[in-house]
């Protein structure tokens, strides 16, 4: 994980510098707190898909640049096999897994994301980013945070949310949590 999060940083750095950005001036565009964004550069801190999302959509440029260092190629079709798509793990706790990396300009971003469950009294983390998502629970139960509301989504719930509002989860029942995310 943390050689992952090290070639992202050096990815998002090489952005800036061909950009010929300052930190001040992509966080600025990209609606960051200059905290975020220099921590994210260093490569010493966990980086948020919907961070790396606000910067690939500002700059346009695919998210699997960032992510994973590959551009997409296709533009009719792009078929994941069973367990094929590639992922990056952000933290010990989510594993994301691309579902479609390699098409082209592509209006969502649809992810299985897998999560670890956490000591029940670490905090949620929040994040939020323009646009929508969707996420179904394949197995195990969410603790969803948004906006203040929480919400308890089982496997075969579903939910479609307004992500600009602040939002954050967690597995529960000390069980691995997976679902599909749709960030469009």
């Amino acid at each position: 994980m943390d050689e992952q999060i090290k070639q992202i940083a050096e990815r998002l750095r090489g952005l800036r510098e061909v950009l010929e950005l300052t930190q001040e001036e992509i966080a600025r565009d990209c609606e960051l707190s200059l905290t975020e964004y220099t921590q994210s550069e260093s490569g010493d801190y966990d980086i948020s898909i919907s961070m790396l999302q606000k910067v690939a959509r500002k700059y346009n440029i695919a998210l699997e640049a960032l992510m994973f260092g590959e551009e997409p190629k296709m533009s009719s079709y792009f078929v994941t096999r069973a367990g094929t798509g590639i992922s990056i793990e952000r933290t010990k706790a989510y594993k994301y897994q691309s579902l479609a990396a390699g098409f082209i300009n592509r209006s969502a971003d649809p992810f299985i994301v897998t999560v670890e469950p956490k000591d029940e009294k670490e905090p949620i983390q929040h994040n939020s980013h323009n646009g929508q998502e969707f996420n179904f629970i394949l197995e195990g139960s969410m603790l969803l945070w948004i906006a203040g509301k929480e919400l308890i989504l089982n496997e075969g719930d579903s939910i479609f949310f307004d992500s600009k509002l602040p939002h954050g989860m967690k597995a529960l029942n000390n069980t691995t949590l997976r679902f599909l995310a749709v960030i469009m």
